[in-house]
Order: C-alpha cells, then structure tokens, then sequence
C-alpha cells in the first residue's frame, strides 16, 4: 500500500519506529524517558540545572511532566543537574547502538540523494508545526 506524503504517512513511520524503539528499551526506560535522556545528551551544553532539562523536554517534547521525568532519571542516578552521569552516558550508548543495529536494514541501500531531500522536507515540516504550536 502506498500511502502519499502527509500527516498519515509520518505518523505510521513514527509509530513503527517507536514500535521498534520500545522493544529496545524493555523495561529499562519509557519512551518519555528515553527522548529526556536524549535531550539531556543533546542539550548537555545548553542546560546547567534539572530545570534548564526540564523547559527543554517539554517545549521540544511537548510532555507536560517532564519535570517528573527529570527528577525521575536524577533519583535514578541517570541525570545530574540535568546533565547525564556516567550511568546515564552508559545506557545512552547502549541503547543508541542496540537501534542503530536493529534499524540499519532500514536505511540501508537508500539514495543519499532521496536520504537528504526527505531530511529537508522532514525538517521543514518539523519547523512549520513548531511553529503553529507556538
């Protein structure tokens, strides 16, 4: 089934990829707690405090308890002061290796070509919702 381009099309690739992503996390995190992991590893040099994390997950992330989620991975040693520690480094790895292992049959073989116009178009769309949202 071919499905046009548009909302209905990015939002099955989302939710099979999320599909794929939850399998990988187990029971070791939630997928919330997963992109505030990231968002802390991304951000690392823009946050200085949980709550610098927190306005950041939930203005990207749009989850409205993301200082739950904060305060959560910091009791869990995961998070300090917003940044990750050690143990949050260590999971961030594993985790982002056991996807890139599990979604390289994906993006394999792919055009670099068509690879980059999807990135731009996908980036456009992201910027033009941010900013409806806003």
């Amino acid at each position: 089934m071919h499905i046009p381009f548009g909302p209905q099309l990015i939002g099955q690739t989302e939710k099979t990829l999320n599909a794929i992503l939850t399998t990988i996390l187990g029971d070791r995190l939630t997928e919330p707690q997963w992109v505030t992991l990231r968002l802390a590893s991304l951000l690392e040099q823009e946050v200085s405090t949980g709550d610098d994390l927190a306005r950041a997950v939930a203005d990207r992330a749009r989850f409205g308890n993301a200082g739950e989620l904060v305060q959560g991975l910091t009791a869990a040693g995961l998070l300090r002061n917003g940044r990750l520690t050690a143990d949050g480094r260590r999971l961030v790895a594993e985790i982002q290796a056991q996807t890139a292992e599990r979604v390289a049959p994906v993006w394999a073989d792919l055009p670099a070509d068509d690879v980059t116009a999807a990135a731009r178009v996908l980036n456009e769309v992201l910027r033009r919702a941010r900013a409806v949202l806003a």
